[in-house]
């Protein structure tokens, strides 16, 4: 969602806050503003539109200062506009705040401020925080950070936010509760920002607040954390940073999409590099080996998760319950907390998210925490909430993911569950000693058969020359790969903009066979493993209604290629190893015909990296 960037100390902060929140843009975002103290005034430009539409803004203040704040909006209460947009000033003008997240009490609050004389130029709740600010501020003559206080304990709702006082010139108040905030910490410099990557080439040191905390940083100076409920004082943790700058550029490719792609084969050797020892027959991971009794002792399993990660979850449940023998749910993280679910102290909950600061993710974690359910983690940022909230965890160490869209991500995810699986299956004894050789060496040799998948991008890239303007697409799979065709799918939709929909390939009978004519592709995911024949049925049935084919098929296939319009082969590996290839081709399809349209591939519309509110 909305991304955050501060700077006090010594250095010019434009050029610091400008070039954070580009390396902010993928969290999505709609408009963008910026504040400037030069030692004399505050100076505001912000707009509609783009980073680079601030740029131009900006050219109408001074640019000086060595204190500043800046931020990308995603707008939630109001239209994406120019008043709308951050930073926001009180009305006497001496307060200015940025605020990722949602204020739902904000309108009883704004009733009573406006009674009191208060008046507000936009239609965001934000304006109405800086606002309460300074009308607690000034009751009681208050310092800054005192008044930040008070008032958070009068809103409901999720926040990150700065806060800059023209009064007090020499600090910044931040303060968080169900949105990420970062502060680097440098030689008498401080960076405050969403996430560590607007600051990662000044420092490798960062704070990562926790829900319900603040801080003060003061320029040249010091910071103190404190509770926001008791004022109580906390001795921060500081963190080393685990990413560097080359990590978030693009390194020569086009778009992030692109190079994050094109990174599978070293990220997924990344996720089990010290943790998967084929020719030693192990399996290991710290998160797992001191809390196994809890899984073996699982009378299932729950996975929660959105977005691609519920898709990794859903390869996950074939997997965990054909290796390990255990009943698995997956469920969606933004339904789970609302239809009073029947948890048990013996269960165990998987959650699964690539920021590890997914708002809904986090909230059914601690649903699952209140009923006694052992919690698990997997995601992929170090120092993460969701690293910081569950019981235990593991990384997948697939570095930052830029792309809206993600790619890494999900084979990562299934690459961790498929280890965990693994692990478990040994303990318990359900699967045999060559099965489970069999597997840690067909998954040690994945890394090279992703890169042999990669080569089919020209292949993709001409069958997407041809189907880039088809108005719909469906995508069928069966078994391990029925979510497969969900994220491809999925992918389809969120770069194109093309109608796309996924359906177990036995389903297509059920309803969507109707829609299949001469102008519907139909991509079909049919390695040679699990239910091929059965397939190969659907896809005759699809040309009989004149339908395009698209197969995915394992290399050497003949009797599919003699059925399908074109073909995109990948490399042969055991069933439950499947989507970690057929995957790919599905995201290349979709990376170039969203190329060919002219999408934003990096920056979809509509559509944030992190979902940090609900």
């Amino acid at each position: 969602m909305c991304g955050i960037v501060g700077y006090i100390g010594h250095r010019d902060a434009y050029p610091i806050i400008i070039k954070g929140l580009k390396r902010l843009e993928y969290r999505g975002y709609d408009s963008a503003g910026i504040m400037l103290y030069d030692g004399e005034s505050m100076k505001v430009a912000k707009t509609k539109g783009k980073v680079s539409d601030l740029e131009e803004k900006a050219k109408e203040i001074s640019r000086n200062g060595n204190i500043g704040i800046g931020h990308t909006r995603w707008a939630t209460h109001g239209v994406p506009n120019d008043v709308n947009s951050h930073p926001h000033l009180s009305n006497s003008g001496d307060l200015v705040i940025i605020h990722n997240g949602i204020i739902e009490n904000y309108e009883p609050l704004k009733k009573e401020l406006i009674k009191r004389g208060y008046v507000f130029k936009s239609d965001t709740d934000t304006e109405v925080l800086v606002n309460l600010i300074e009308d607690v501020q000034k009751k009681d003559n208050l310092k800054l950070g005192k008044a930040v206080q008070i008032a958070l304990n009068q809103v409901v709702g999720a926040y990150a936010i700065a806060v800059f006082d023209v009064k007090k010139p020499d600090e910044i108040v931040v303060a968080r509760l169900g949105s990420p905030l970062a502060i680097g910490i440098g030689e008498e410099e401080f960076f405050i920002a969403s996430d560590a990557s607007p600051f990662i080439e000044y420092t490798a040191n960062a704070i990562y607040l926790e829900d319900e905390e603040m801080a003060i940083v003061r320029k040249n100076k010091s910071i103190k954390v404190r509770k926001i409920k008791d004022d109580s004082l906390v001795d921060p943790y500081i963190q080393e940073l685990q990413m560097n700058l080359e990590q978030i550029e693009k390194g020569g490719y086009e778009h992030f999409m692109l190079k994050e792609i094109y990174e599978q084969p070293n990220v997924i050797k990344d996720t089990y590099r010290g943790r998967l020892l084929a020719n030693k027959g192990i399996v290991q991971m710290a998160g797992i080996e001191d809390n196994i009794e809890k899984f073996l002792n699982a009378e299932r399993i729950i996975i929660v998760a959105c977005g691609t990660s519920w898709h990794a979850g859903l390869v996950a449940e074939y997997i965990f319950e054909e290796f390990a023998r255990i009943p698995v749910e997956v469920e969606y993280a933004s339904e789970f907390r609302y239809r009073n679910p029947i948890i048990n102290p013996k269960d165990v909950v998987i959650a699964i998210s690539q920021s590890g600061e997914t708002a809904d993710t986090l909230a059914a974690i601690k649903l699952a925490k209140e009923k006694g359910a052992f919690v698990f983690g997997v995601c992929n940022v170090v120092g993460s909430s969701i690293s910081r909230e569950t019981h235990a965890g593991a990384y997948t160490h697939a570095g930052p993911e830029i792309g809206v869209a993600s790619t890494k991500a999900f084979t990562t995810q299934i690459t961790i569950l498929t280890m965990i699986s693994l692990r478990l299956a040994k303990a318990k004894g359900t699967m045999s000693n060559s099965d489970f050789h069999r597997y840690l060496q067909e998954l040690e040799a994945i890394p090279e058969k992703v890169a042999e998948a990669l080569a089919t991008n020209d292949i993709a890239k001409t069958i997407a020359s041809i189907y880039k303007d088809a108005p719909n697409c469906l995508y069928l799979g069966r078994g391990y790969n029925f979510p497969v065709a969900l994220e491809g799918a999925l992918k389809l939709k969120e770069i194109s903009y093309i109608h796309a929909e996924g359906y177990p390939a036995a389903e297509m009978k059920h309803g969507p066979i109707a829609l299949i004519d001469e102008k519907m592709p139909v991509i079909v995911i049919a390695p040679k493993q699990g239910h091929y024949d059965k397939v190969v049925s659907n896809i005759q049935e699809i040309k009989s209604r004149s339908g395009k084919i698209i197969a995915v098929v394992t290399k050497g296939d003949t009797q599919v290629k003699k059925l399908a319009d074109h073909v995109i082969e990948i490399p042969d590996t055991a069933e439950a190893l499947t989507p970690l290839l057929t995957t790919i081709p599905l995201q290349l399809l979709s990376y170039h015909i969203a190329v060919m349209r002219g999408c934003n591939v990096d920056q979809p519309r509509n559509l944030a990296k992190s979902v940090t509110v609900e």
